[in-house]
């Protein structure tokens, strides 16, 4: 089993100077990256640097589009971004991104941390398939809509589950973990996150649920949702106060969960309407990235 310890390592001592394009490049790939890329001592140079490039591309490409571009410019993957020096690269970054470097940086860091992590879940069970995974757990997402009630003391959510059984005699599913849930339908009780089914599901077999809770008083400017497990479907609508609507909104489309307190917001700027909501749908949520909105209070 690969160490992401070792791995996040070796992505760092990897990016230096040329990146993949070094000279004696099979003396920079340690025995983590060569596990993970399938990289054998008969390989050259040549081999060496496709079998690396592909594996980090195709990990990448399942990041947001900003981590993707960073750690591709970093490795001197991207064709646009071969500069001989890694500062050249991190400046290259900063350019694309309209941040400065450090954030730039921030933003290699973030992803190489990402990377390690998708490729060491992948190297523990390299054949199983996201349907497959689900299977194992006993239930995918197959809608998740989520309102939530900002304009009033004490903001509001519903979130209405509708999820499939993978496997026969499902009784429990997991849903949002929060003080004072009541449940409107679907389920006979809610403890510790966990909802109890009113009968057990066949595979194959559609549960919809609905659950109701108040958010406190001092809740952070940001909802998102993280999935542990596939999700088709994440609608969320957020009812701002139209008095005093956010200053900014930014719409977090697979990001990561440190993207979410970030000082520089990163994301797509969105704007209330007339009502003072904001409407946001997210379709094949990729699990253990971020989705949903954070705002700049009034």
């Amino acid at each position: 089993m690969v160490a992401l310890v070792e791995l996040v390592g070796e992505l760092k001592a990897l990016r230096k100077g040329r990146g993949l394009l070094a000279s004696h490049i099979g003396e920079r790939i340690g025995t983590g990256l060569r596990a993970v890329c399938d990289v054998r001592d008969e390989d050259g140079p040549a081999v060496i640097r496709q079998k690396v490039a592909r594996r980090l591309e195709n990990l990448a490409g399942d990041l947001p589009a900003d981590l993707r571009m960073a750690v591709l410019a970093a490795f001197a993957i991207a064709p646009d971004a071969r500069q001989p020096f890694y500062q050249d690269r991190v400046s290259w970054t900063a350019d694309r991104l309209n941040r400065d470097p450090r954030t730039a940086r921030r933003r290699i860091d973030a992803g190489i941390d990402h990377l390690a992590q998708l490729a060491t879940d992948r190297a523990v069970a390299p054949s199983r398939t996201a349907a497959e995974s689900s299977s194992v757990n006993g239930w995918r997402t197959a809608e998740l809509r989520v309102v939530v009630a900002l304009d009033r003391d004490r903001p509001e959510v519903v979130e209405v589950h509708r999820i499939v059984a993978e496997r026969d005699g499902l009784a429990a599913v997991e849903v949002t973990a929060a003080f004072g849930v009541t449940v409107l339908y679907g389920a006979k009780r809610v403890r510790g996150g966990t909802a109890d089914l009113p009968t057990t599901l066949r595979s194959g077999a559609e549960h919809e649920l609905a659950i109701q809770y108040r958010l406190p008083d001092a809740a952070a400017a940001h909802v998102v949702r993280t999935p542990d497990r596939p999700c088709d479907l994440f609608d969320l609508r957020l009812r701002f106060d139209r008095a005093r609507p956010p200053w900014r909104i930014w719409q977090l489309r697979g990001a990561l969960d440190r993207d979410v307190a970030d000082p520089e917001p990163a994301g797509e700027p969105r704007h209330t309407d007339g009502a003072g909501e904001v409407h946001l749908v997210f379709r094949d949520l990729v699990p253990g990235l971020a989705y949903g909105a954070r705002w700049e209070p009034h």
